[in-house]
């Protein structure tokens, strides 16, 4: 599953390529918005927030589109689409213009990719859940595991369970403490993928935080000595992976973690090669919830962190 900084580098490309654009055409491949049309929209701005995407539009400002009573309509389906095209239809009497958010999440498997106008795709056709045509570019949802339209005003709905976000405007260390420390009992490594705590931490970077902290990620919140320290260095570590090239976790680009000159990861994807530490050999084994229903794979030092 894509992890926060890949959500913010795919927010950041699709920002270049929509931002200020209208659309000369949208198609949502979803049985709840396959006859929503946004032609004449304009993408306002694309945004991250932890690991969900929010594409913000603006309607054509002369009205007349019924495309956000659509999206109500879908949002409540004993609805009021009627009431939204009477909405429509006072557009050009000086209301603001309405805005909708196109939400989606990545889950395991999806991507957004941005074309030339016309462009060959490189994925195939049937996994494309939503095409929107500028006359730039066209921009591709493959496999969304979320795709979704909703008014702006009501994005609380479906990213206000959140935590603050590691690489969000909205960061707050403190108060990402206090959520994890609301339950001493769950292990970190569970905590730390828990987005109502904080957002834009998953398994790649749960897995190297624990190492560089020196914590078991099966130890409890309330073991690890230093909360806020360790939130620190996932920073570090995510804000680090924003630019080109592939994800690291260690080396020359982390002058206030120890380490050593090479590029790759701590401990995460290399089970039984030596640690980089103390030459332990690294450990694979999976921890989860206490439902035992969503268990991950967990890479670490039995030596340098030491099991619970």
């Amino acid at each position: 599953m894509p992890e926060g900084d890949s959500i913010w580098r795919a927010a950041a490309e699709l920002h270049k390529a929509l931002a200020g654009q209208t659309l000369v055409s949208s198609d949502f491949r979803v049985p709840r918005f396959a006859t929503l049309n946004l032609a004449g929209w304009t993408v306002s701005e694309v945004v991250p927030r932890g690991k969900h995407l929010l594409m913000r539009l603006l309607e054509p400002a002369a009205g007349g589109s019924t495309a956000a009573g659509s999206a109500e309509a879908s949002r409540d389906e004993a609805g009021s689409a009627a009431a939204s095209r009477d909405e429509a239809g006072s557009a050009a009497a000086g209301r603001p213009r309405r805005a909708l958010t196109i939400h989606s999440h990545l889950k395991m498997e999806g991507s957004w990719q941005v074309y030339a106008p016309g462009g060959r795709w490189r994925k195939p056709g049937h996994t494309a859940r939503c095409v929107l045509r500028t006359a730039t570019a066209d921009v591709v949802g493959f496999s969304l595991g979320i795709l979704e339209v909703i008014p702006t005003p009501d994005e609380h709905r479906v990213v206000g369970h959140l935590g603050p976000d590691l690489l969000g405007p909205d960061w707050d260390a403190e108060e990402a403490v206090r959520r994890l420390r609301a339950a001493p009992d769950t292990p970190i490594g569970v905590a730390l993928l828990d987005q109502r705590n904080l957002a834009g931490i998953g398994n790649i970077y749960r897995c190297e935080a624990c190492f560089v902290a020196g914590v078991h990620p099966a130890a409890p919140v309330s073991a690890v000595p230093d909360l806020a320290g360790m939130l620190g260095e996932a920073k570090v570590l995510l804000e680090a992976n924003l630019g080109p090239g592939r994800r690291i976790t260690r080396g020359t680009a982390f002058p206030g973690v120890r380490g050593i000159p090479r590029s790759g990861f701590w401990v995460y994807g290399r089970e039984h090669q030596p640690c980089l530490r103390c030459g332990t050999p690294i450990r694979r084994g999976l921890l989860g919830p206490a439902s035992g229903l969503e268990d991950r794979t967990i890479y670490f030092c039995p030596e340098c962190q030491p099991g619970p």
